[in-house]
């Protein structure tokens, strides 16, 4: 398998700009803020509605456990339509469709504070994961083409220190929000965020658009989609009692979408997802282990919430505190990313970080109802220590033996793969602690978290080996990990 992409990509049209471009950074303090601004608010949606979630499914009458179908729709829909925020942008203009994303995000956070049951709510939260599958990327592709290369890595930390804030509140927020208001006022907070966003954006948007858009590949994000979506419902249809035959269905048709998909691909120029990148060695494994990882991780929080709160007895706001630590943990780790990397290389951090964070999962079975909050935090924060250094390595290793033209697809499909395992890995846990839940006293949630957590921690650690596959004298370019670690 080579290890480095020699395939050269088609000649960049000429794009056409409406805004001239400023060469000090001072000249673009509006938009830093404005992209900030769509950073944190999507971090803070992210994260406030899981300590949350008991109190909206004693609302709308269902099992906290079910409530997973508006915590995976929402992520599954980002990584779906993330890979066309690049074609909307050249066909029409960055301002358009950062403005229209906005107003979708808005629009979609009003209806979740509006929805009267929770299939109103997941559809609610399919709207809003339209527009926030745009926020991220066009931000990033605006900041790149705009700021001054020596001015890039210092906006992109600005931006990423907002969206760490924002994952920092969100889960204080959402406790404090859904114990002293009502779970509502979680989503109807974004509606007038969006308001200033959507003001923000007429002023201070640049217009970049290409003149002759290349074709759209429909078909190719129609099996892709459809791939996707199918595969989420099978590992929803899961949890139901004598459903394996629907599974079953849903499955096969998924792995038939994907297959035509690579078949597909194969024969397009513009593909909306270049599997040929994949012949790249770090690309595959970054993938690969970042799909694998975040299945065994990123449903952690949903069930360490349910824990504390259904098995435990705290409040909602004690719970979203106890959160705040693991995004405390992670950015304390933030700044010595790059040293790490620069001393152990890619290979040797990501196998021994991958090792840590699964024993970190697993320390989490020794938490019962009666130890202190102070071990837990301790526990959180260096958590959140270990999984910061782990998405930022394993984010970073996508670029680093690709030439600076394949950086747009390959920050598209590693953002894709992300949401992807998420959605997985948030369904994945629920299962597991629905499996094994016998019943709905706290002792009962306290023995399925362990059960559960172990398991997730198994799963973590099998992703290990993804990363063995790796030269052992695999090079870190400082410049890359530099930019990528501040996104």
């Amino acid at each position: 398998m080579p290890d480095s992409l020699k395939v050269p990509l088609a000649p960049t049209p000429v794009t056409v700009a409406t805004a001239a471009a400023a060469s000090a950074k001072a000249g673009h303090r509006g938009l830093i803020w404005l992209v900030a601004a769509a950073f944190f608010m999507q971090a803070l949606d992210s994260t406030i509605v899981n300590t949350a979630v008991p109190g909206i499914a004693s609302a709308l009458a269902v099992t906290p456990l079910s409530m997973r179908s508006a915590l995976t729709t929402y992520v599954l829909t980002l990584a779906i339509f993330i890979p066309a925020s690049p074609w909307l942008c050249d066909r029409f203009g960055t301002r358009r469709v950062f403005g229209a994303a906005i107003g979708v995000f808005a629009l979609g956070s009003l209806l979740c504070g509006l929805a009267q049951s929770l299939p109103q709510l997941v559809a609610a939260r399919v709207v809003q994961g339209l527009g926030g599958a745009a926020l991220m990327p066009v931000g990033r592709y605006v900041l790149v083409r705009t700021i001054d290369r020596k001015d890039f890595v210092s906006s992109m930390t600005t931006v990423a220190t907002f969206g760490l804030i924002g994952s920092v509140l969100g889960p204080l927020l959402g406790g404090v929000l859904v114990q002293y208001t009502s779970w509502r006022a979680i989503f109807l907070i974004n509606v007038p965020v969006s308001l200033l966003g959507l003001y923000l954006n007429r002023r201070q948007m640049p217009e970049y658009r290409l003149d002759e858009p290349r074709r759209f590949d429909t078909l190719g994000f129609v099996l892709f989609a459809g791939a996707s979506a199918l595969l989420l419902l099978a590992s929803e249809k899961a949890g139901g009692v004598g459903q394996w035959g629907e599974v079953a269905l849903w499955s096969a048709v998924a792995v038939l979408l994907g297959f035509l998909y690579v078949l597909h691909s194969r024969r397009t120029e513009f593909p909306v997802t270049d599997l040929k990148l994949l012949k790249v060695r770090s690309v595959a494994v970054a993938l690969a282990g970042n799909l694998f990882t975040r299945l065994g991780v990123s449903g952690m929080f949903l069930l360490l919430v349910l824990f504390l709160q259904l098995g435990c007895g705290w409040s909602p706001s004690v719970v979203g505190l106890m959160m705040v630590p693991q995004a405390l943990g992670a950015i304390a780790v933030k700044w010595v990313v790059n040293r790490l990397l620069l001393r152990l290389g890619y290979r040797r951090l990501l196998l021994g970080n991958t090792v840590a964070v699964s024993l970190m999962l697993a320390s989490f079975t020794l938490v019962g109802p009666h130890t202190s909050l102070v071990v837990i935090a301790l526990q959180v924060f260096a958590y959140g220590a270990f999984m910061s250094l782990q998405y930022s390595s394993m984010n970073t290793l996508a670029y680093v033996d690709l030439d600076v033209s394949h950086a747009s697809m390959a920050s598209s499909m590693a953002s894709t793969a992300q949401y992807l395992s998420m959605s997985f890995g948030i369904a994945l846990a629920s299962l597991l602690m629905e499996a094994f839940l016998t019943g709905r006293e706290p002792a009962q949630y306290v023995h399925a978290f362990r059960c559960s957590i172990l398991i997730l921690a198994a799963l973590t650690l099998a992703a290990s080996w993804i990363f063995s596959r790796l030269r052992r004298d695999h090079p870190v370019n400082p410049r890359t990990t530099d930019e990528t670690t501040a996104v």
